[in-house]
């Protein structure tokens, strides 16, 4: 029985997914608190910055991520070490464009700026771009490389370490928030400064960049970058257009409660999609069709079934989620606002059903070296989005609209990523259901033989 649980531990789907709860639980236990440290507006601005830094961190690494991913699961010795080189050198000079472009936005547009609660990001993020450079660098690596373990205790030092500040400021030292902004950059600092030392982010490689390699990257990129931007203002647009919108920092912080809670949803979908990228690109690279399909029908399945018990638990539950993560305050009509908080939460149960087709259909283009198509399946749903969330917020003024448009522009997503996928490889949806179902059957097998064995 010891065997065979050291054996799941040291899986990497467990291990993947190990590190995804730590990370969400941390993340989501520190939001609860900050969101009882911080009057409603304050929450708001902290909840811009975020997002904001999100978005520009999916920009900075869109460029270099996945096509690094894809590449260096089939590259081997000095070829490996060349794309980790050119890797490093495409995303200095990318942090360092951006820490300008932000840095002179900011001298020419100061009043506006400090006016929309966008202020503390365009101050800090040129900072923490930098210190989380190294950090980013490895971390990536580390996923090319199906480095889990390692991955899980970088992930660690971030999420447990700011959590620990946040605690520490909620009982005893009540930070202000540029305060707390420091805080979040001296534990990435921690962080980026174990990696380096350890060697784990590959920037002494960058003598070894050549323009081939780094030619193949970006051509690759290109449309990854805009997909990557593209999936997170899926995520993130509501919050930018309800800040520009007469509703305010306010319902910016009573929709990130339920939002937030979304991530119990994608625990689950980020681990088994970080395993089943270079899975899917290693088959696909060899050629090896039907091992690809096999994978994306598996993977798919498995994730609906589960997400299918998750999302039943957030509807039934959606009271209590709201209160253990906001608070009461959080609870029920808001007076200010006007909006229910669980009522978007249940909406965000039901768009959580969809996500893992519509996950598995993206990175199975992008894995059978089909970015472009992936880009324009992101593309439509970002319009959808958007233009949902204007007609939400500016003409019916309602938030649980707004949680409405992200079913409608994920069921654009699986329509358009998997007409294209089925047209590349021939699939039978079919499958996606009954490979589901054998995979816990063979994970039960497993677990019963391992154990009757050991009687």
């Amino acid at each position: 029985m010891l065997n065979t649980i050291k054996k799941i531990v040291r899986e990497d789907n467990f291990l993947s997914l190990a590190g995804n709860l730590i990370i969400s639980f941390m993340g989501i236990a520190g939001f609860a608190l900050l969101a009882r440290t911080f009057e409603m507006e304050v929450f708001g601005e902290w909840v811009i910055f975020i997002s904001a830094a999100a978005l520009i961190e999916m920009f900075r690494y869109g460029i270099i991520n996945t096509a690094i991913v894809r590449y260096l699961s089939g590259a081997e010795h000095e070829e490996r070490l060349k794309y980790i080189g050119s890797n490093g050198l495409i995303g200095i000079i990318a942090t360092i464009l951006i820490c300008m472009l932000l840095l002179v936005c900011l001298f020419v547009f100061s009043k506006p700026i400090h006016n929309t609660g966008y202020e503390i990001f365009f101050e800090w993020y040129p900072l923490l771009a930098l210190i989380n450079f190294p950090m980013n660098m490895a971390l990536v690596i580390m996923q090319a490389d199906l480095q889990f373990g390692k991955i899980l205790f970088i992930r660690s030092v971030e999420s447990v370490g700011f959590f620990l500040v946040v605690a520490a400021n909620f009982f005893f030292f009540h930070m202000t928030l540029v305060q707390l902004v420091w805080a979040f950059l001296i534990i990435d600092a921690v962080a980026s400064g174990i990696c380096i030392l350890m060697g784990w982010d590959g920037l002494k490689y960058i003598r070894k960049a050549t323009w081939e390699n780094s030619k193949t990257l970006l051509h690759f990129s290109k449309y990854t970058t805009f997909t990557l931007i593209g999936t997170n203002l899926l995520r993130s647009a509501d919050t930018f257009i309800i800040s520009f919108s007469p509703l305010g920092t306010a319902a910016v912080a009573l929709y990130s409660i339920p939002m937030k809670l979304t991530e119990l949803q994608q625990i689950p979908l980020r681990s088994f999609a970080a395993t089943a990228f270079p899975k899917l690109s290693k088959a696909s690279m060899h050629n090896k069709i039907e091992e690809v399909k096999e994978v994306f029908y598996t993977y798919s399945g498995a994730m609906t079934y589960l997400f299918m018990a998750i999302s039943l638990f957030t509807f039934v539950f959606a009271d209590f989620l709201i209160l253990i993560l906001g608070g009461s305050q959080y609870l029920g009509t808001d007076p200010v606002t006007g909006f229910n908080a669980a009522t978007i939460m249940r909406i965000f149960s039901i768009y959580g059903l969809l996500l893992p087709i519509d996950r598995m259909t993206g990175i199975g283009l992008d894995s059978i070296n089909k970015p472009n198509i992936n880009f324009m399946k992101v593309l439509y749903m970002v319009i959808a989005n958007v233009v949902g969330d204007i007609i939400a917020i500016f003409i019916f003024k309602s938030l649980s609209l707004v949680a409405v448009a992200s079913i409608f522009f994920t069921t654009i997503g699986i329509w358009v990523g998997y007409y294209y996928m089925d047209r590349e490889l021939s699939l039978n949806y079919r499958l996606i259901f009954s490979r589901g179902i054998d995979f816990y059957k063979t994970i039960y097998g497993k677990l019963r033989n391992k154990t009757s064995g050991n009687h």
